[in-house]
């Protein structure tokens, strides 16, 4: 029987829906879980998950000062048993808040040993623990990963160290996180290139360190078919941070990445917002590059602040952001088995408990209204009307001969001489496309 604990967050009941009008500041507004859009339900659309290492590992330090976060239930030890006390009371915020998923690393969950050995030992502890509460509560691993860059060992990255003995490490090191993963009923495991990358190319062979890359997700796919787990394989992109360049720099990078390497059916894209931005991209953008390649898998709901270069990891409350995302969503057919995974922090100065409840409802309200706008969107059917008409010179004659790859350079010069003038374009109206938006916003 899972051990009894005291209550970390005594004051807080279960997060309830209220609806717009309620003031509660610990309730939803507009996430209201059994509400049915598009003939799914809010939950099944949006699959929310909750991140273990920001929300109970976090300790709000930042390069100048250190942690200010209060959590009680932490007695300041690394040990095993201060990690199981832990794993209890992350359970009994997601029970509260109503998560149905979560997400970790695997050196979040458990403390790193003197050994591989030993780390592997305190996982299985932690894990054992982990499963007893996802038992108890019904909430479910959306992924699992493993952390391949706090450690110094992976200075110069992992799966593209110049240390071939740090590769071997690492790829141990994701062999057990996969097995714990699979053990828990994780639907997915996502790679993060954390140090995957390089700060300098004087000290660096690229091609090899790629070459070293796709050979080490090539050796998780075999073990992942030896140990029969059914997960999805993820990777996110980042163009930077820790490293100046990242080899998973952006949506675009990766499915080049995988298509070079023979990956693309055993992979799709965890996407984040914080590091489309990074990349010079929208998260619009990024979703619709993955969506396009049938390679939207999940993503890592946060938002960066715009007078910030870096990668702030805040909850985003924006509804533009939101619609967009969920209309690109929408389009796509949904996301299962990924999700909706709150890979974000509370600000520093956001360092009581109950920070932790508000933060996670205003971003799941926010994900919650751009579901209902984005549906909207979809049932309005205009801006789709305007796009399909935008387009509608490849439906037929001569553009359809081309999407049906029967045309030749010959052939549309002997078109276009044919003709006295070709056919004008049409505005692309984008302010009144914008307008339109604002309509359901």
């Amino acid at each position: 029987m899972p051990k009894k604990t005291k209550e970390a967050f005594p004051r807080i009941k279960k997060i309830a829906y209220e609806g717009p009008q309620s003031r509660n500041p610990l309730a939803f507004k507009y996430y209201n879980e059994d509400e049915k859009i598009e003939g799914k339900t809010m939950k099944d659309h949006l699959r929310f998950s909750v991140v273990y290492w920001h929300t109970f590992r976090n300790p709000l330090a930042d390069p100048f000062g250190v942690g200010t976060a209060l959590r009680p239930w932490d007695d300041g030890t690394d040990s095993v048993k201060n990690a199981q006390n832990r794993a209890r009371v992350a359970f009994e915020f997601m029970e509260k808040l109503g998560a149905p998923y979560y997400a970790f690393h695997d050196r979040d969950v458990a403390p790193e040993g003197s050994s591989l050995a030993a780390s592997n030992r305190s996982l299985d502890a932690v894990a054992k623990v982990l499963k007893e509460e996802q038992d108890r509560t019904g909430i479910k691993l959306l992924w699992g990963t493993a952390c391949l860059f706090a450690h110094p060992r992976y200075m110069h990255g992992a799966a593209t160290s110049c240390n071939a003995d740090v590769f071997a490490y690492a790829a141990a090191q994701v062999k057990k996180a996969m097995e714990v993963t699979k053990q828990l009923g994780g639907e997915g495991y996502t790679f993060w290139g954390g140090r995957e990358g390089y700060s300098t190319l004087w000290n660096t062979q690229l091609k090899r360190e790629m070459d070293h890359l796709g050979a080490f997700l090539h050796m998780a796919v075999e073990h992942k078919k030896k140990i029969g787990f059914k997960g999805q394989f993820y990777i996110e992109p980042k163009p930077k941070e820790p490293t100046k360049h990242q080899y998973d720099s952006d949506a675009a990078a990766c499915l080049n990445f995988l298509r070079q390497y023979d990956l693309m059916d055993h992979f799709k894209l965890n996407l984040e917002t914080n590091h489309a931005t990074l990349a010079g991209h929208t998260m619009q953008h990024e979703l619709e590059v993955a969506s396009a390649a049938g390679a939207l898998g999940s993503i890592d709901a946060n938002t960066g602040d715009v007078m910030l270069g870096w990668d702030t990891d805040q909850f985003p409350t924006d509804i533009y952001l939101t619609t967009q995302c969920m209309l690109s969503i929408l389009n796509h057919g949904g996301l299962a088995p990924g999700g909706v995974n709150f890979d974000a922090k509370v600000r520093r100065e956001s360092f009581e408990p109950v920070d932790l409840f508000h933060a996670h409802i205003g971003g799941m309200d926010a994900f919650a209204r751009g579901l209902r706008i984005a549906a909207a969107i979809r049932a309005d059917g205009r801006l789709n009307a305007f796009v399909e008409d935008r387009y509608s010179s490849w439906d037929s004659g001569v553009g359809a001969k081309i999407e049906a790859g029967k045309s030749s350079f010959r052939d549309l010069e002997k078109y276009i001489l044919g003709k006295s003038k070709i056919a004008a374009n049409q505005s692309g109206r984008q302010e009144y496309l914008e307008n339109l938006i604002n309509e359901f916003i």
